[in-house]
Order: structure tokens, then sequence, then C-alpha cells
């Protein structure tokens, strides 16, 4: 049966999934993590059998190989049936509006946007060639993670800049996380069984990397994350909003460049830099009898309420919050807290349903704003979107 190859290559890591074409369910999955360090971790589950194998230093070259390899030697599925590879990409720009299939000439169109997002596009466009390489008569497509909001009004697009830069060089906010948000927006309208475009919803996606977005109209109105992923939300080891000042501040103060001013904030941030202890929720919350520990949960919760209240405002009043990403879905704790701030606005949790976790409405019937929890999906998404471009 035909199928679909999805990757998404980290900067040591790189995950993939399996997908059936025709009723889009998951046939197996994998992760290489550790990269081009001792004790290469490489991974394949399928059905209810798991294949692990451990290498020093295996390289991004090599694990391509494998994972066509081992797929082919588990009999999981043949070269043939793979009928495309599909790969994530954060920055699309203004450029790619969908799913696109890659060639040179697109490759090269990701390579010079990573300006937008320099920790991740370099990479992914590498991983895009490895796998043409390896798969050379396979057609490779792209989902990017800013398309979705590549339609936002321009008055939430663009900073207060002179406009003729804003034109000149495409600086604007382009959002990202696009992929999850969009996925959201569409499933939140399909369990309430009304049309998106009738609803006004505030979109959390609350993992490692956060961000929060507004949908109106059935489009994009406005996001949280910037002309990069840095900005916004307090996030794992991003910093999220920060004063520009700050960025040369810190060059006098620490003889130090511009990138590696924007390395600090990018990678030494956000939780890790407020606690000084983990860029990990879950070890936050453990340790927050420890002062940072607390402060930094204090931050990140108060940065998710501003954005709310404040999308809240812009939308004339909200229909739906919903709750989504690693840190979303897992805590019950963490949604409690962000509603009980917002109680001010008429939200009401339901305490036994947000307990038990389940897809859905988790306010009480006298909530003026609908909570939902809502797992996301950026696979799914990302299959269903390129399916929608094959030829």
């Amino acid at each position: 049966m035909p199928k679909i190859l999805l990757m998404n290559a980290g900067s040591s890591s790189v995950k993939w999934k399996l997908f059936e074409l025709t009723d889009e369910s998951v046939v197996a999955k994998g992760l290489v993590e550790r990269m081009l360090a001792p004790g290469s971790k490489f991974e394949i589950k399928y059905g209810d059998q798991t294949y692990q194998e451990t290498q020093d230093g295996l390289t991004y070259e090599k694990a391509a190989e494998m994972i066509i390899e081992k797929i082919q030697e588990l009999k999981i599925t043949s070269l043939a049936d793979i009928k495309c590879v599909g790969h994530r990409v954060v920055a699309g720009g203004t450029k790619f509006t969908q799913a696109t299939k890659m060639d040179q000439a697109a490759i090269k169109e990701v390579l010079a946007l990573s300006d937008h997002a320099p920790l991740h596009n370099p990479m992914e466009a590498k991983y895009i060639e490895l796998m043409q390489q390896v798969m050379p008569n396979t057609p490779q497509y792209a989902v990017f993670d800013s398309q979705f909001f590549t339609q936002m009004p321009e008055e939430n697009a663009i900073f207060s800049l002179p406009y003729e830069l804003t034109q000149k060089y495409g600086i604007r906010r382009y959002g990202e996380h696009g992929i999850s948000h969009e996925y959201l927006a569409q499933k939140t309208a399909e369990l309430l069984e009304k049309p998106l475009a009738d609803l006004k919803l505030i979109t959390l996606h609350l993992g490692s990397g956060s961000s929060v977005s507004a949908v109106k109209d059935g489009k994009a109105f406005t996001s949280s994350m910037g002309f990069t992923p840095l900005t916004g939300l307090t996030m794992g080891t991003r910093a999220g909003d920060v004063d520009p000042s700050i960025v040369p501040f810190l060059m006098k103060k620490l003889d130090k460049t511009a990138d590696e001013v924007l390395e600090l904030f990018n990678q030494k941030s956000g939780l890790l830099g407020l606690s000084g202890y983990s860029d990990d929720m879950r070890d936050i919350k453990a340790n927050q009898a420890d002062r940072r520990c607390k402060l930094a949960l204090d931050v990140y919760l108060n940065k998710i309420v501003s954005y709310v209240g404040s999308y809240f405002v812009q939308l004339g009043g909200a229909d739906v919050l919903v709750f989504a990403g690693g840190i979303g879905e897992n805590n019950p704790w963490l949604r409690a807290d962000v509603c009980q701030r917002l109680a001010c606005l008429g939200v009401q949790l339901d305490q036994e349903l947000n307990e038990a976790g389940h897809e859905g409405v988790i306010s009480t019937e006298n909530s003026k704003v609908k909570v939902m929890l809502v797992p996301t999906n950026e696979e799914l998404a990302m299959v269903q979107q390129i399916k929608a471009q094959l030829d």
C-alpha cells in the first residue's frame, strides 16, 4: 500500500514517522538521537516491536541511509511503496504558503530564509538534500511552520519600523508552530461541530518551544512568535520577548558578538536561565520550593496570561481557549492555574474534566469562554497537506 515518510530533523536528532497514504494511519516511527556523539541511539517502533541499535558518532548521512535500509530489512515496507517524503521546515517566509515539492531552487529558497530560523532551516535543508540522495526517485515535499501566518492582517504582521525597511527586507511576524496552530483550529471546530469561520479562538501550543495564536474568520489573526521563533512566551531555553537594546548592552558587558548574545537568548535562557536548574517543566514544578524555580514558573505562567488577555481584547472576546503541546496537554495543574488567572474574563474550568485529561471541553457550562484540551498532531496535519498537493 502507498505510504508517506515524514522527517523532522533537529540539530542533534531526527524523528520520523511512516504513514499509510490512504487511511493516514501510522505504520512505524523512529528516532535517531545523540548524533555525532558517543552512544548515538537508533530506534524504530513498528506494531508491537522495537528495534534499537547504538553506534558512536552516527552522522546525518549514515542516519538517513539506516532509516531507509532498516525500514526494508525489517519488512515494514518496500521502497517502492513510499510515494513521497515530507519534511517539516520552520521558516518559509511569505514565499511558501502551502506544502511544496522540493527541487534545488526551492531548497535554495529555504536556505535563503535561514536568517528567520538560524537553528532550524539550514539543518532542514540539509536533510532534504540527504533524503534526495538516499531516495533519488522519490518526490520530496516540505510543509512550513510559518505558512499558516502568511495571511495575518498587516497591523499584526509588521513591526513599527520604517515601512521601507519592512518592505525591502521582509521584516514581519512569521509566527512559527503554524502546523500545530492550524491543526488545533480545525480540530476544535470539528469537535464543536461549528464552522471555523464562525469561531474566535486562542490556541496555546505549550512545549519546550511555546507560542500563542489567535484565529478569527477562519484565518490566523496574530501570533506570539515574531521574525524568528525566539520571541513571545518564555520557553525551555528561549528567552521570549526581550528589549532589543539588551543585545548591544550584553555585547559590551560580556565582550560577545551579536550572534553569541542571540545564542545565549536561544539556548541558555527561558526556564533554564531563570531557574539555573533545568529547561524541563517537570523539573521546575517538582522543585518549586527553590526560589528561582518558583520564579521561572511564575514568569512562564504570567507570560501566557498576558498574551491570552491581550488577544481576548484584540479579538473582541474569544469563544474558545485551547490547550495543546507537551506541557499544555500533560499538566492539569498548569491549565487550572492559567484559567484561575483568567477568571476575570469569565473563564471557569471544570476540575473533574480537567483532571481527566480527555480531548474536548474541560470548562463548566457557565464559563463565558469554552476551554478545550486538544492534543496536537502536527504529523497528521503534514500528511493531509502533502496529500492535497500530490501530483
